[in-house]
């Protein structure tokens, strides 16, 4: 058997040539055979005429040329010369590779933005395949090549295709993935590289709220949508009617975690309902979640009616019972001064928790104080005012030095009935008290008994004198049945109860009937 004494490697489509060595100068012929001489004809003859195929052809009078080689032109091939009586042979193997080609890559399930890079939802489980066409079969293996890193190969096989699949994907996946297949005859391979993105949805829906901007009387419409990849678009639109075409808004559309949308106040806010749009490329095709916020102008509730004594304390509240935004809340003085806001300081205090405003005056004064307070709350849909009268009490009881006597008449209204008791005390001495009438009335039995009891003092300079000397004849002249009023506040001192005035004044009640 012959022995091959050269092998040359081709590719399909390509040229090569099959040297005859040794060949002397000399030769007569030049044979060349497609296997072996006696078992196959000639392919190509130097002294023949052209061969059939013409892709045929000699180099040098010797040497074969074939010309866009196919895969069946692989083989033994034998140069033969003839030289006289002498016959020389050169035997040469042609090993002819295909590919690879048509490769192909594929990611599933898996979507394609414009720009040809696929993305998959973490939440899947991948499956990636790669096939090839090659003689003989290629070697193919996988490379990922996280941003701004160099290539890992993680996978290789022989074989015109490979499959793998990954689970539990995360952001770190994210990379190109490359497939390469090699001919390991001819050393020529092929890639095919994909950009893989890993993206997941929002877990939960939008949240929308409304608050008015730090800087001018805006309102401003937030929608929030967090924890999705990439960002969703967030749209905001009015119930019945698009943002976009309305003059309240610079834009309704936006892309990130978080939309603002700014609007110029008005009072046709009051009672609009807007209505965000989640939008998430994953969740394309599905119901789009939403959120909406209703926007409403302030309403107030307060006290309007507040009582201090002079030096006492008192507070003023406000409360917000409606607003979306929520409103900003301010202390006014009263109609002269529309505009000036109460600041903390001095002897004033406002608090705020939650929607409800405390205005606190202490050591309040007549002349300072008593009046109308306004408590103002606005919002971008509405401005709401409500006021407030306080007024400012004395309570003297004077101290004389003379032997004269000073009367007041006490007049005590009580659901039980009408009660009158003259009395008083006569200066004694310095410091002892001074003679003092009272008159306790009293409507019908038949009032609602939880009605406040008022305490009145009224000077009297003329009167009393009467029941002045009936009662130190009592001598209870220190006993007295009242209902004090206090800081605003009805006290009562009913049946078995006392009221303290000083160390000086005592009053008290013992019984209370009807008359």
């Amino acid at each position: 058997t012959p022995v091959t004494e050269e092998v040359i490697i081709g590719e399909a489509g390509k040229s090569v040539v099959l040297m005859c060595r040794n060949v002397s100068e000399r030769a007569d012929e030049v044979d060349w055979f497609h296997g072996d001489p006696g078992a196959v004809p000639p392919l190509f003859s130097s002294n023949a005429t052209l061969p059939e195929d013409a892709r045929l052809s000699l180099v040098d009078n010797s040497s074969l040329h074939i010309s866009v080689l196919r895969p069946q032109d692989g083989g033994n091939y034998t140069c033969k010369e003839v030289l006289n009586e002498t016959v020389r042979e050169h035997r040469v193997q042609l090993l002819v590779a295909s590919g690879p080609s048509n490769l192909a890559v594929s990611i599933s399930p898996a979507a394609a933005l414009p720009n040809g890079t696929v993305y998959v939802d973490k939440r899947d489980t991948v499956m990636f395949s790669c096939t090839s066409n090659s003689h003989p079969e290629p070697t193919m293996g996988w490379t990922f090549q996280p941003p701004n890193s160099t290539p890992e190969t993680f996978t290789e096989v022989n074989g015109t295709s490979t499959v793998y699949i990954l689970q539990n994907l995360s952001l770190r996946f994210q990379g190109n993935y490359s497939c390469t297949a090699r001919n390991p005859l001819s050393g020529r391979s092929e890639t095919s590289t994909k950009e893989l993105l890993v993206y997941y949805p929002p877990p939960s829906v939008p949240r929308c709220w409304a608050q008015t901007a730090q800087v001018g009387l805006m309102l401003q419409l937030f929608c929030n949508w967090p924890g999705g990849y990439p960002h969703p678009v967030l749209q905001w639109t009015e119930e019945e009617r698009d943002l976009e075409n309305s003059s309240w808004v610079v834009n309704a559309t936006g892309t990130g975690d978080t939309h603002v949308e700014t609007l110029s106040s008005s009072r046709l806010l009051h009672g609009k309902e807007f209505k965000c749009v989640g939008i998430h490329i994953l969740k394309q095709g599905k119901v789009e979640p939403t959120c909406t916020v209703q926007i409403s102008a302030p309403s107030l509730a307060t006290e309007p009616l507040k009582t201090c004594f002079v030096g006492g304390t008192v507070s003023l509240t406000c409360q917000v019972m409606e607003s979306n935004p929520p409103a900003r809340i301010s202390w006014l003085r009263n109609v002269s001064q529309p505009e000036v806001e109460i600041r903390p300081g001095g002897r004033y205090l406002v608090t705020q928790e939650g929607s409800v405003s405390n205005l606190t005056i202490q050591n309040c004064s007549h002349d300072a104080d008593e009046g109308y307070y306004i408590c103002k709350a606005e919002n971008p849909a509405g401005l709401k005012e409500a006021y407030v009268s306080l007024t400012v009490k004395r309570l003297d009881i004077a101290a004389v030095t003379s032997s004269s006597l000073l009367e007041t008449k006490v007049q005590f209204r009580s659901p039980l009935g009408e009660w009158r008791k003259a009395g008083g005390w006569k200066k004694e001495g310095r410091g002892s008290p001074v003679a003092f009438s009272v008159t306790f009335i009293c409507p019908p039995a038949h009032r609602n008994q939880d009605s406040n009891d008022v305490l009145v003092l009224v000077d009297s300079d003329g009167e009393g004198e009467e029941e002045r000397e009936e009662e130190e004849a009592t001598g209870n002249s220190n006993v007295h049945r009242v209902t004090a009023l206090v800081n605003g506040n009805s006290t009562q001192a009913g049946c078995g109860y006392h009221f303290t005035e000083s160390k000086h004044l005592a009053l008290e009640m013992h019984h209370c009937t009807g008359k």
